[in-house]
């Protein structure tokens, strides 16, 4: 099959980044603050300062890492009919932003701290609208234990979707064993949990090539467990990696890799996804710039060197809007998420993002579905084949004549041509006045209609004592 996708890397190029990423493993080396951690890289081969905590990999624990990663497994879900394999074969899965802290309130319209009932209804719009293929815990529990927000975020979300759910936070190992131990009251023991496991979850390095003693023990500990890990680098170019593209790629690619050797040495075989949220600074604020063109030029990139691995990956992301708004009329935000999309990226995050992903919006998150939607036409797959070419066809046309009543153009046209989803282009097409209006009436009805299959009250009972557990060690 034929599908467009965008390639920015040649051989050569990719072969020099993968170069260049062991030098800086072996070289340079990478922080991890964490002395446990620091002993299973020791031990597996690397060398080790525990004075300064710097790891030097060498190339072999590299190999050895890549070739016992497991490469091809299910994001599983409490639905099996939602189960979602990667690396995927056609059209990349969406998932929503993630982790924000702000929320536009879909009743009032106030932009204000999110909270656990907003994760509710938030996890319950994103079960209910199909485009979202899974979720990400979306928004941070702002009213609950701070050292437990991530359980209770990931519980809340589990409760409330039969689709497969991604964490956006594991502060340490205890907190990563609480939620191994809330999933496995779902799956039905630590073991069913290992075989289908029903969450993964996001864990950033800090760039440049910092692991964070809290998160890589939280990530040893999902790894063990069977729970897949997404090594997220967040290097930020002039800021937390060199500004050049080039620069940006180079550290994202050693943070995975050691991420990778990590999860390998801890738990050979632990499902692994390549991941990175990766762009040059905006020079007004020196955070991420998501409308940036190298921004595309990164996802394509890195989605590259995923598949050089053999790994899926996360690569690229499509929330199309900085306040409530998308559609038609947005040409550069659109323009660099689906061009890096299109590079190949297995996952796609960012569905309902605003604020430069620290707020989330349900009114956005329709209007994101509608674009993802429509703008997915352009991964669509197209069969180049004798039949479909049709020289038979020209022979009887013959020359200077046309095709339109032609058996051939009537047998192909409703499977063989692209067409746009009206209802979704009326959203779309509306000014920004409208839009918002629409897209909330769209989200009220949904809410309204729409609930998820619950859990049994005994194992909700019993994941609120657990959680309740932990907040008394971690303050309550």
């Amino acid at each position: 099959m034929a599908k467009a996708r965008t390639v920015f890397l040649n051989q050569q190029e990719m072969d020099l980044i993968h170069a260049q990423s062991i030098k800086s493993l072996q070289e340079i080396g990478i922080k991890v603050h964490s002395k446990p951690v620091l002993e299973i890289l020791e031990k597996n081969g690397a060398r080790v300062d525990y004075k300064t905590m710097l790891a030097y990999i060498p190339e072999k624990m590299v190999n050895k890492a890549l070739e016992s990663v497991q490469k091809e497994f299910s994001l599983c879900a409490r639905d099996p009919g939602r189960d979602l394999k990667i690396p995927t074969e056609t059209f990349p899965w969406v998932t929503t932003s993630g982790l924000a802290v702000f929320v536009n309130d879909y009743k009032t319209g106030e932009y204000r701290n999110s909270n656990s009932k907003d994760i509710v209804d938030f996890t319950r719009l994103g079960d209910a609208v199909d485009t979202v293929d899974f979720l990400w815990t979306a928004l941070t529990a702002r009213d609950v234990t701070p050292h437990a927000h991530g359980p209770h975020e990931l519980w809340l979300t589990m409760q409330n979707t039969t689709k497969h759910v991604q964490g956006v936070t594991a502060q340490s190992a205890e907190d990563a064993k609480v939620q191994i131990e809330l999933a496995a009251l779902i799956a039905g023991g630590k073991e069913a949990l290992r075989k289908r496991p029903l969450f993964s979850v996001i864990a950033c390095p800090i760039a440049p090539l910092t692991f964070e003693k809290g998160s890589i023990e939280a990530q040893v500990e999902l790894a063990k467990a069977g729970i897949p890990v997404a090594s997220m680098s967040m290097s930020i170019g002039g800021v937390s990696a060199p500004l050049p593209v080039a620069g940006m790629m180079v550290n994202a690619n050693t943070e995975n890799l050691g991420s990778i050797v990590i999860s390998q040495m801890a738990a050979p075989g632990a499902p692994h996804i390549y991941c990175s949220e990766s762009s040059p600074m905006n020079m007004a604020s020196a955070s991420l710039n998501y409308q940036s063109v190298d921004k595309s030029f990164i996802s394509i990139g890195l989605a590259q060197m995923a598949k050089r691995y053999n790994l899926p990956s996360l690569v690229a992301d499509g929330g199309w809007g900085k306040k409530v708004e998308g559609g038609i009329s947005g040409v550069m935000t659109p323009s660099t998420q689906l061009t890096g999309i299109m590079g190949g990226s297995d996952i796609v995050t960012g569905m309902g993002s605003v604020d430069t992903a620290k707020g989330i919006s349900f009114n956005q998150f329709i209007i994101d579905c509608y674009m993802w939607d429509c703008s997915k036409n352009y991964l669509h797959e197209v069969e180049i084949s004798e039949d479909r070419i049709g020289l038979d066809a020209v022979r009887e046309v013959g020359h200077g004549h046309d095709f339109l009543i032609h058996p051939h153009s009537l047998n192909y046209m409703t499977d063989e041509l692209t067409f746009w989803d009206r209802e979704k282009l009326d959203l779309l097409e509306m000014d920004a006045s409208e839009m918002p209006v629409e897209a909330n009436r769209i989200v009220k009805s949904i809410l309204e209609k729409h609930q998820p299959e619950p859990l049994a009250v005994d194992l909700i009972k019993k994941g609120d004592a657990i959680i309740s557990r932990y907040e008394d060690v971690v303050g309550g």
